[in-house]
Order: structure tokens, then sequence, then C-alpha cells
């Protein structure tokens, strides 16, 4: 439960929202609104129960009442871990947020690490790692002496990464996260960042981003980092979930993007090779999540290639 995960500090105001949980379980809506309408009357700075309450209204169909829950949520902490700003805006008719604050989505991965690779690969027939590798073997990349993976998480990528790399970076956002990638033992470094902010300093042969980018939002800064960190004749190799775009958030706080806004991007930052594969990233409710494995490669060769390369498509 929110009031017991993130307490506000008042003992009375989180008895008051444990109440107001029951209520919204045993299907009591407007119960559970006045009760936890009541604990924020007593702790009236706590951003958690904010975010609850627009969570209970926005169950009940009152969004105008959920914007203004949500926007007290935000003003509670403009950090925003808990993503209430992107709550706020799905229900808006405004321009979208083009990337997710760093604290959700560190927040949202330190809480999911434990159970990550469970949960993506068992229950939501995750194939990323697959594809990426899957990719990489069409375009005849064999082996590489310095790769990094790019938003690490736990090193599914990175088990792909492993075998083809000499010596094997990740960077991710989240230390739950690389707490079990350390667990591996796939990498020689791990460091935690955030990606959306990294400078340039460090070249790779090879950089991979394993269902990463569907976080970020707006890629120009991140693939102009991309490219400037690889070598000459350098790879980068990620997946995306596939829009009508160029950039769009849904409903499950996740971003998409277009086809042509990836490949727009990855010509002005100056890769030649590139690929670009549809495929199905994972299951979502059921339904597969339409996505694109792409591959691109800057001007030179530095790498280890097999084959002539025909196997590259057209972005």
């Amino acid at each position: 439960m929110h009031g017991t995960r993130f307490p506000s500090g008042d003992p009375q105001a989180d008895r008051r929202a444990e109440f107001a949980e029951t209520l919204a379980h045993l299907g009591d809506a407007a119960g559970a609104i006045e009760a936890l309408t009541g604990a924020l009357e007593l702790a009236p700075g706590w951003a958690a129960g904010w975010f609850r309450l627009g969570e209970y209204l926005e169950a009940t169909g009152d969004t105008e009442a959920a914007v203004t829950a949500y926007n007290r949520a935000c003003a509670a902490d403009p950090a925003d871990p808990l993503g209430a700003g992107l709550r706020r805006d799905l229900l808006r008719d405004v321009p979208l947020a083009d990337r997710l604050p760093p604290a959700f989505v560190e927040l949202l991965f330190d809480q999911y690490a434990p159970r990550f690779d469970r949960a993506l690969v068992d229950r939501l027939g995750y194939r990323g790692p697959e594809q990426l590798g899957q990719a990489l073997d069409r375009a005849g990349i064999i082996r590489v002496d310095r790769a990094l993976d790019l938003g690490c998480g736990t090193g599914l990528t990175g088990a792909v990464l492993r075998p083809r790399s000499g010596w094997l970076a990740g960077i991710d956002i989240s230390a739950g996260m690389l707490f079990e990638a350390r667990e591996k033992a796939l990498y020689d470094r791990l460091h935690q960042a955030d990606i959306t902010a990294l400078e340039i300093g460090e070249s790779y042969d090879l950089i991979a981003a394993g269902d990463v980018f569907n976080y970020i939002g707006a890629l120009e800064r991140t693939i102009g980092w991309c490219a400037g960190s690889l070598t000459p004749g350098g790879t980068l190799v990620f997946n995306v979930e596939q829009g009508d775009g160029p950039v769009t958030l849904h409903e499950g706080r996740r971003f998409r993007h277009s086809r042509a806004y990836v490949a727009g991007l990855l010509d002005e930052a100056g890769f030649a090779r590139v690929s670009c594969t549809e495929c199905t990233l994972r299951h979502d409710r059921g339904a597969p999540v339409a996505a694109l494995t792409v591959l691109a490669s800057l001007p030179g060769s530095t790498v280890t290639y097999q084959g002539d390369g025909e196997s590259e498509v057209p972005a």
C-alpha cells in the first residue's frame, strides 16, 4: 500500500491512509477518497499521498480533481519520483513531456530489480536482448574490443554482449538493477548514472541499449552522445517501441518512436550503415508490443565483421 511504502511522517495520517487502502480494496471508492483526504489534511506536504489520491480520483472518472491532486504531488516533491506529472499530463490535452523524470525511472527500477528478469522474460515474453544479438549477427559483427551496455539493468543484454566483447561496461540509473547485474559477473565495470546527462569521454566500439530509449522520449541528445562516444566504424544497436510518432507517450508511461524519427536522428548524427527491423519486443496485457530493432554504424572500420553486410536494409 502506498501509505505503508511511502509514509507521511505523521502516524495518524498514515493510519488514515491505511484505512483508505482497505476501503479501496473493498470497492468503496468514495470512502477511500474521503479517508485519504482526511489524511492529507494532517500531512499536506505528503507527495505520495497526493499521488495516491489522484489515482483514486482518476479511477472514479473525476479527471479535474485527479489533475489537481497530481499537481499537489508535483509541488510537494518536484523531483517527482512517482511520475505524478506524467499521470497528470496524460489526462490533459497538453503537450506531453519528452522524457521521464530521472527520479521516477530510478525508483521504478529499484523496486522492480529483484523480480525484473522473471517478470520481463517469463511473464511478458521479452525478447529484446535476443533481437539485438540477431541484429549484430546479420551485420556480421562477431567481436569488438570495447563495448558499453547503456542502461544495462540486470544484465540481460550483457549476457548477449559478453561473448562478443573483449571489455564490457554497463551504466544504469538504478542501484538496485546494478546490484543484480553485479551478481551475474558479466561486466568489467559497472557505473550508476543518468544516461540522459552523460558527457562524452571514453570511446567504445559497440554501444547497445536494450529497451532503454522507451524511457527517454526525445533521443536527440542521447543519439548524439552515442555518436560522439563511438570509435570510427563503431556500432550502435538498440530497440524502441514503434509508434506513429515522432515521439509519443502512452498510458503505460513509456515512449514510442516512429521509424522516420529514428532514421532521421541517425542520419543527422553521421551514421552510415543503418538497418531497421520490425519485431515484437514483448507482450503487454497479452497483446504484442510492436517495436524496431535498429543497428547503425559510423563510417570507418574498427570492429571485426563476418560476411559482406548484404542483409542490411535501408532505414
